[in-house]
């Protein structure tokens, strides 16, 4: 089979689907991105020009403008791999940065697989959820424009997919019955509890989580509002003076990647320490920056309660993780979290936008030993279930051998984590 993969970002959402067909073997895969240094054994890298925004555009135009010269850029790459003879059975690309805005002009008997992974809208998910930074009043009509993209790409042929019932709730009724929820999978064997952990120091730089200390943990891509790292930040005073043996851990860049950044160039880290940095302990506190996965799994390893925080928008995949690892999970009760945590089944829920209320959740877990085995277990047994990632790539096979057969696919493949295991306890 003749593969052709399309991400801005390799290898982006496709990594575990590309290391499988590449380790399956008789398989010829054909990546297209950005230029970057990463590789996969059996994978062809093509790249694209590195393409910047008009001066001088407003952001949605920017990002505008930006995605159709991608897609120029990816039309002109497909063109000449289609002169020296590649001829895909699949395309498989991620509709969100422009990059399939033209593929139907180079291969238009190739059936194509989007990933559709959000579409925004100007009040009721995350653009008014937090009454902290209220919106301005053309924030709304900027919101319309980035569904630029999504609209083309819509009305373009080909099939989508997204992960979550929630993401696929974003778009229209119209686009829904193209879209079909594939639920992603871990690695079970690398993301699993390890009781021995607890024995011995775990060191961070300078920073060492002792076996008598309790660990707090908090994960995000980057320290930002949508992913509570403020609500996180003003939960830890009342915290630290509670329990003197807690150790917490930050594991994020000092970076937005969604949301609103900070005027003059400040992080949202030097913001809220600002607000908190004289109530902390700061010898118990560590921003551990952007670290290895090793050293990410090993954190997750040894939490004794970990917190996942999110505006209504796009899951983190470290929740799915910490799920997998058996973490005691004390999670914002926002729309995607209730997709996957069972409300003391597998972890705890908290209202988003109360701090206090988190940490009375975490002192609860860390207080009641027997809670927080229950949803250690309860995860972990969920993800046994329902994150599987032989099924995950199973399913995924599935709907390109029906894309490719050209068979209507099924819309939901997998199975709701939260609802799973709701059901396993009744």
């Amino acid at each position: 089979m003749k593969y052709l993969f399309i991400h801005q970002n390799f290898p982006g959402q496709y990594l575990h689907i590309v290391r499988h067909l590449a380790k399956q073997g008789g398989n010829e895969i054909v990546f297209i991105s950005q230029p970057t240094d990463a590789r996969i054994e059996g994978v062809r890298s093509v790249f694209y020009k590195q393409v910047e925004p008009a001066p001088g555009l407003q952001a949605p135009l920017g990002e505008l403008d930006t995605a159709i010269k991608r897609g120029d850029e990816v039309y002109k790459t497909a063109k000449t791999l289609k002169a020296l003879g590649f001829e895909p059975d699949v395309v498989i690309g991620h509709q969100g940065w422009g990059e399939m805005l033209n593929f139907q002009d180079v291969y238009p008997d190739v059936p194509v697989l989007n990933y559709t992974e959000f579409y925004y809208h100007s009040s009721g998910l995350d653009v008014d959820f937090d009454p902290e930074f209220p919106a301005d009043e053309l924030l709304p009509a900027r919101v319309r424009i980035k569904n630029t993209i999504n609209l083309v790409s819509a009305t373009n042929p080909g099939w989508g997919q997204t992960p979550t019932l929630f993401q696929h709730s974003t778009y229209p009724d119209w686009a829904q019955k193209k879209i079909t929820i594939l639920r992603e999978g871990v690695d079970l064997k690398k993301c699993a509890p390890e009781p021995s952990i607890y024995k011995k120091d775990l060191k961070l730089d300078n920073f060492v989580v002792k076996p008598k200390d309790i660990l707090v943990t908090y994960v995000a891509r980057g320290l930002e509002p949508y992913r509570g790292f403020h609500i996180f930040m003003r939960s830890l005073p009342k915290l630290l003076k509670e329990r003197s043996d807690v150790k917490v851990v930050l594991i994020g860049r000092d970076q937005v990647s969604y949301g609103a950044v900070l005027d003059g160039g400040m992080t949202w880290r030097d913001y809220m320490l600002r607000e908190v940095h004289d109530k902390l302990d700061m010898s118990r506190v560590h921003f551990a920056g952007n670290v290895p996965y090793n050293v990410f799994s090993k954190v997750l390893k040894r939490s004794d309660a970990h917190i996942y925080l999110t505006y209504p928008f796009v899951l983190s995949w470290s929740l799915r993780e910490a799920m997998a690892t058996g973490c005691a999970i004390i999670a914002s009760d926002t729309e995607p979290v209730q997709e996957f945590i069972a409300d003391r089944v597998t972890g705890i829920l908290t209202p988003f936008l109360d701090h206090d209320a988190l940490t009375d959740r975490i002192l609860e877990v860390l207080e009641d030993k027997k809670l927080a085995l229950s949803i250690r277990k309860a995860a972990r047994a969920e993800a046994e279930r329902s994150l599987s990632m032989d099924e995950y790539i199973s399913n995924y096979e599935n709907l390109i051998d029906d894309l490719i057969h050209r068979r209507t696919p099924s819309l939901n493949l997998g199975n709701s984590p939260a609802e799973r295991a709701t059901q396993a306890q009744d």
